[in-house]
């Protein structure tokens, strides 16, 4: 699997697992609902920097 595919892949998971967790919010527990949540920030966070890196590599 190439770099980008990989990075693609990555960007797809973390976006469709954001969603999952705003939908179905109020059917996890309280307190895994905390760490989830951040785990899942953290995904989103990286999955923008990997695109703007990317997307700097492209260019130069």
């Amino acid at each position: 699997m190439s770099h980008t595919a990989t990075l693609l892949s990555f960007w797809i998971v973390s976006f469709c697992m954001a969603g999952i967790v705003i939908m179905r919010r109020d059917h996890i527990e309280p307190r895994f609902r905390r760490t989830l949540s951040l785990v899942t920030l953290t995904m989103i966070v990286t999955s923008f920097i990997l695109l703007v890196v990317e997307l700097f590599r492209l260019g130069t």
